[in-house]
C-alpha cells in the first residue's frame, strides 16, 4: 500500500482527521498521487451519497451589504455597483420557474443588509411554503436569534453561512468589524434551531496557508456541516484584494477531495466560482473528485449581472434558469444523473 493510500485511509476512518495528514494530502504535487487522491474521494462520494447530482436553484434577491469584506465586490464601499432588492412577486416568479424545472430546493441569497425587514422575509416564506413543496435555504449572513427563529418557524429548512476561513486572525483581518466567534456562534445557534447547516471556505485568500486550510477541514467535521461549498478566490477591482492572484484550481480540487473524504456524507457543490476559472468548465473536475451538487442560477438577468461578488461569473447573460438544462447535459456527459430529490442532510445530530 502506498504512503498516500495509508494517509487516505486514516483520514477516512478517523472521527477527527489529524492535521498533519490533511496537510500532507493538500500538499501533494506528484500527478499520480493527486490522481490517487481524486479517485479515492470519488469512491467515497459514490459510497456515501451515490451517483446522483442534486440541483439547488439560486435566487440572488438583493446585493445590498453592510460589510466591508476585503475580497467581495458587494462590500459597502463599492460605489460603482448599482444596488437592487427584488420584490415578492419577482422572487415568486423565479420560484415558479425553479419548480417548473423540477428542482426541489431554492437558495434565497443576499448581501448582509441592515435594511432587510425580517417580517417581509417571513411573509415571503409563508407564500413560498403555501404555494410550493420545495426546500428553502436562506443565505443572508448574520442576523439576530429572534429573526433566525422567526424564519425557521415560517418554513425555512436550511441556512448557508460561509466562514471562508476558520483561521480567526485571518478571518478578522479580511472581515473588518466582524467577529469570527460571532460567526461560529450563529452557525451553532442555527443548528440548535433545527436548520440544516451549510458553510464553506475560499481557497487562495491573501495570508492563507495550507495549515489554515487543513483546519477548515477539521472545522467542517467538528461542526457537522451538512453542505460545504469550496471555491477559489477571484479578485475584484473594487476591493482591497484587487491585486492578489486567483486561487489555484488544483488546490480547490484537492481541498474538495480531502473534505469529501473527511466529512463523508456531506453534500458538496461544484461551485460556480470554480466553473468561472480555467480552461473549460472546471466544475466537471470537482464532480470527479467528490462534489455531488450543482447550483443553477434563477436570478433575472438584469439583477444577475449586479450580484458581482467576483468578476467574470459564468452565464450571467443567460435567460433565467437556462443553465438548469445545461447542467443536466453536463452531468450525463460524465456518466452521472440528476437526482431530483430535495437532498436533505444525511448527517445525524443525535
Amino acid at each position: 500500500m502506498s504512503d498516500v493510500r495509508a494517509v487516505l485511509n486514516r483520514v477516512y476512518t478517523a472521527d477527527m482527521p489529524d492535521l498533519r495528514d490533511i496537510e500532507y494530502l493538500l500538499s501533494l504535487e506528484d500527478a499520480d498521487q493527486i490522481d490517487e487522491l481524486y479517485k479515492f474521494a470519488d469512491n467515497v462520494r459514490r459510497e456515501q451519497v451515490g451517483d446522483g447530482v442534486l440541483l439547488r436553484g439560486i435566487v440572488e434577491f438583493s446585493n445590498y451589504c453592510r460589510n466591508t469584506c476585503a475580497y467581495c465586490g458587494l462590500n459597502k464601499y463599492n460605489k460603482q455597483i448599482r444596488r437592487y432588492r427584488m420584490a415578492h412577486d419577482e422572487i415568486m416568479a423565479c420560484l415558479d420557474k425553479i419548480v417548473s424545472c423540477n428542482t426541489k430546493t431554492v437558495v434565497l441569497q443576499s448581501g448582509e443588509e441592515d435594511e432587510l425587514d425580517a417580517a417581509w422575509l417571513q411573509d415571503l416564506l409563508f407564500k413560498i411554503k403555501d404555494k410550493h413543496d420545495i426546500a428553502v435555504t436562506l443565505s443572508l449572513g448574520e442576523r439576530s436569534d429572534q429573526e433566525f427563529e422567526m424564519w425557521r418557524n415560517a418554513g425555512a429548512d436550511r441556512y448557508l453561512l460561509k466562514i471562508e476561513t476558520s483561521d480567526k486572525q485571518l478571518y478578522e483581518k479580511l472581515h473588518p468589524e466582524m467577529s469570527f466567534d460571532r460567526r461560529v456562534e450563529c452557525l451553532r445557534k442555527l443548528g440548535s434551531m433545527g436548520y440544516q447547516l451549510g458553510s464553506g471556505c475560499m481557497v487562495g485568500l491573501k495570508g492563507q496557508t495550507t495549515a489554515s486550510l487543513a483546519r477548515d477541514v477539521q472545522f467542517f467535521v467538528r461542526e457537522k456541516i451538512a453542505m460545504i461549498g469550496i471555491g477559489p478566490f477571484i479578485p475584484h477591482s473594487q476591493t482591497e484584494c484587487a491585486n492578489h492572484a486567483c486561487g489555484d484550481v488544483e488546490l480547490v480540487c484537492k481541498m474538495t477531495a480531502v473534505t469529501r473524504i473527511a466529512t463523508k456524507n456531506t453534500h458538496m457543490p461544484a461551485t460556480t466560482a470554480l466553473g468561472s476559472l480555467g480552461n473549460g468548465d472546471m466544475r466537471l473536475k470537482a464532480l470527479a473528485c467528490g462534489a455531488n451538487v450543482l447550483m443553477p442560477n434563477f436570478t433575472p438577468v438584469e439583477y444577475k449581472k449586479l450580484y458581482e461578488i467576483y468578476p467574470g461569473k459564468r452565464c450571467v447573460n443567460e435567460p433565467t434558469g437556462a443553465c438548469s438544462g445545461c447542467m443536466e447535459k453536463m452531468v450525463k456527459s460524465i456518466g452521472r444523473y440528476v437526482d431530483w430529490a430535495r437532498g436533505d442532510t444525511l448527517k445525524s445530530y443525535n
